[in-house]
């Protein structure tokens, strides 16, 4: 078998009762959903249990809950002996695949990406800024595209690469809509994405600005398994290069393509999503089909991953 590489979803991926399953089954799942809790001094945990889908979709709550899910699910998994060479996140999945790497503590982290939240929604008030997923279309010439409408005063930038042929572009409504129908013209499908906010543009500075005073509040570690961070789709381990690609993260595209073939180049063949939904198991496919892809979100799929890796019936 060749290498393994554990990948953590991010915004989109969230549903009311996700994780609730796990938590009442398993301690160590339990635990991570009572020192949210305690970290953030409100109840999150209700939240992420019973909704409402309202409350639960706003940023800041939606940030912490997929980290709290994903590391309860992690924690879970971890002690049945399977290990990572690899870890990676999508957006706000970085964080996870960070706690998983050992360079963040898990409480420091949902501190961390609540503020996050809570940035990037005061960055940029509701209703201005929008994103939308543009498929089937050239990078490059929908890099162009963007550029010259920007240049006309109605910011948009492209701010996913997922996948061959799925691009996600986010700046100003007027901004994503110019750019859209350029690249429909040219024969693009255009979907307008439900989103609170134009992530990863160049209207999320003002909040990278006042990021970079939350993460000196905790405290970074080098990471002990390479995580490969979306800024350059690259490995890092050093804790000042996490640092400092996390503030970059918040206005720069997810590098998510190149990601996965960064990760493959390495070796690794088998990529276990861990957290709600399969979007990333999707996306690897499309890079290459022959991946083979796990996703864990609860006991059940958790079972039947660990019976393919270790090619055995397992007892819970």
């Amino acid at each position: 078998m060749g290498k393994i590489a554990f990948l953590f979803p991010g915004q989109g991926s969230q549903f009311a009762g996700m994780g609730k399953q796990i938590a009442e089954q398993e301690t160590l799942a339990k635990d991570i959903f009572d020192k949210a809790d305690e970290v953030l001094k409100f109840d999150l945990s209700k939240i992420i249990f019973e909704g409402p889908e309202d409350l639960l979709k706003r940023t800041e709550n939606t940030q912490p809950a997929l980290l709290t899910v994903s590391t309860a699910v992690l924690e879970v998994f971890k002690k049945h002996g399977i290990s990572a060479d690899y870890t990676a996140g999508h957006s706000l999945g970085e964080y996870s695949a960070l706690v998983a790497a050992g360079s963040i503590s898990f409480e420091d982290a949902v501190y961390a990406v609540r503020h996050r939240g809570l940035l990037m929604e005061e960055a940029v008030p509701a209703g201005v800024g929008t994103m939308a997923a543009v498929i089937g279309f050239d990078q490059e010439r929908l890099e162009a595209i963007t550029a010259e409408v920007s240049e006309y005063g109605d910011s948009v930038q492209v701010a996913n690469l997922n996948c061959p042929g799925q691009i996600v572009i986010s700046g100003t409504v007027k901004g994503v809509e110019s750019a859209g129908s350029k690249a429909k013209e040219e024969g693009a499908k255009v979907i307008p994405l439900q989103v609170s906010g134009p992530f990863h543009s160049a209207l999320m500075k003002p909040a990278a600005e006042k990021f970079a005073e939350v993460l000196s509040n905790i405290t970074i570690h080098d990471a002990k398994t390479p995580v490969i961070a979306n800024v350059t789709a690259k490995p890092v381990t050093s804790k000042e290069e996490i640092k400092s690609k996390l503030i970059e993260q918040l206005y720069s595209p997810v590098r998510w393509e190149e990601t996965i073939r960064e990760l493959m180049d390495s070796g690794v063949d088998t990529f276990i999503e861990i957290g709600p939904g399969k979007v990333l198991c999707g996306l690897v496919k499309k890079v290459n089909r022959r991946a083979n892809v796990l996703a864990i979100g609860d006991m059940d799929s958790m079972m039947q991953a660990l019976e393919k890796l270790k090619g055995e019936s397992v007892d819970a």
